[in-house]
């Protein structure tokens, strides 16, 4: 069988298609400018053209695509979106309205606009799979999976009394304490948590776009669950696995293959020397979602405080230069080796526990039990 993995993050999107008669290791990948980068470019040109802009399409990640828009405003020119289009920059649109002086607009309006020149007509999507389908065939191969596996990070849509920090935190830690595989953080689509607004817009989007059977997946777990397929990683008995994400770190300890811990914060609020203090407290039991919160990080999760020694740190993701030089036990995972798609790793290991009927030959692949390494 064959899946299109997908791991969209801030700075990248990285994708691997899968294939289950073929070594993992020689799977085809990609790794290609983000969506909200992608869109945010767009943005960009318009208003360099002084062109008023339209914003149709669904709630994505925000970042690079937020920050183009809040500068086209402040260059004195109109923008128009359409409701959940424009819940990317935030759930209240009335906030939307009065803080980014965006004008809301109803989905019939937006058909309408669309149609006309004067406007610069941007979608909002966090996934486009005719574009990577365009990508693939340029190199001779037709993109023809039998499902997708996709993954975002998502903070969920917290009520307006409650942080969205915490909402998230929240999350996390219902579904750990359910189900303490980090499998428990992918979703078939149609099973989305509706509190997850991107990760329900990207299932949407992706049934639209393809009509796959598809499974969402928050990326910083799957980034972890991936780590774990690297050798040195899956032999160590309580290793603590780092995912330096663009925007957020989160870490999670285990305890003989059990979750006991996790820590999340803003990857830009930390020092190396703090990020060091934080995974020291995680490691010895010590660390507290209050004192993390206070940081105005997202907090912490203990469901076992016994103390571990600090002798393994894996660290994936994009800003894992951040533990360079921290005086600490640091192991630069490699799964595959391949750091840059260990996310889609972990969604294809997630699909394996969510899905009874991929399970064999994903593990089978995953494993190196394969007949065939080259197409």
């Amino acid at each position: 069988m064959q899946i299109l993995t997908v791991d969209i993050g801030t700075g990248t999107q990285d994708i691997l298609l899968f294939d289950s008669a073929r070594a993992i290791e020689n799977s085809l990948k990609l790794v290609m400018p983000s969506p909200t980068l992608l869109i945010g470019q767009e943005v960009r040109a318009a208003t360099a053209a002084g062109r008023p802009l339209l914003i149709t399409g669904v709630l994505m990640g925000g970042g690079p695509v937020s920050w183009a828009v809040e500068d086209h405003r402040r260059a004195g020119l109109r923008v128009l979106a359409t409701p959940e289009a424009a819940q990317t920059f935030n759930d209240d649109l009335d906030q939307v309205r009065a803080q980014l002086g965006i004008e809301i607009i109803a989905d019939e309006e937006g058909r309408r606009l669309a149609e006309r020149a004067d406007f610069a007509h941007v979608e909002f999507r966090d996934f486009d799979y005719h574009a990577v389908e365009r990508a693939f065939a340029a190199f001779g191969v037709e993109l023809r999976p039998d499902a997708l596996a996709l993954a975002v990070f998502d903070h969920g849509a917290a009520p307006p009394e409650i942080s969205d920090r915490q909402f998230r935190m929240d999350y996390l830690a219902e579904r750990l304490r359910q189900d303490a595989r980090l499998s428990t953080f992918a979703h078939r689509g149609p099973e989305t948590p509706a509190i997850m607004t991107r990760l329900a817009a990207l299932a949407g989007t992706a049934l639209r776009q393809a009509g796959l059977p598809t499974v969402v997946m928050d990326t910083a777990p799957a980034a972890v669950l991936g780590a774990w397929h690297d050798p040195r990683v899956a032999a160590q008995p309580h290793p603590l696995i780092v995912n330096v994400g663009n925007f957020h770190t989160l870490a999670f300890q285990f305890n003989g293959g059990r979750f006991v811990r996790l820590f999340e914060h803003h990857t830009g609020l930390m020092t190396r020397e703090t990020l060091a203090r934080w995974l020291t407290a995680l490691a010895d039991g010590s660390l507290r979602h209050d004192a993390v919160f206070a940081d105005h990080g997202h907090g912490a999760l203990v469901l076992d405080a016994a103390p571990l020694p600090l002798t393994f740190i894996a660290v994936v993701g994009p800003r894992r230069g951040l533990l360079a030089d921290a005086g600490l036990p640091i192991y630069n995972a490699v799964p595959y080796g391949d750091q840059m798609l260990t996310g889609c790793y972990g969604l294809l290991a997630a699909c394996a526990d969510l899905e009874p009927a991929w399970r064999e030959p994903i593990a089978d692949a995953l494993a190196g039990r394969t007949d065939r390494s080259l197409w």
